[in-house]
């Protein structure tokens, strides 16, 4: 993976693209904040990319756990209608 630091967002927002066809670019901005450039030739690949991401897969296994609906009662009681 390449890093480019941008001095020139402009000119740079064209030229990066072209050298993500060829290899996955870490973007980092003057206040340090960082971001992937990468292509996706085929929904495989971002499938894989995707599952490689901890974060989000923490996060869908949380979510997956929670139940699926809310029972009106409950819902009625937590928010204390009649």
């Amino acid at each position: 993976m390449k890093t480019v630091s941008i001095t020139e967002p402009e000119a740079m927002l064209l030229a990066l693209p072209n050298q993500a066809r060829q290899e996955d670019i870490l973007v980092q901005l003057a206040d340090g904040q960082a971001f992937i450039l990468t292509a996706i030739d085929s929904f495989d690949e971002e499938i894989v990319r995707t599952r490689k991401n901890a974060a989000l897969m923490a996060l869908l296994d949380a979510r997956a756990q929670e139940p699926a609906t809310i029972d009106l009662a409950a819902l009625k009681a937590d928010l204390g209608i009649d």
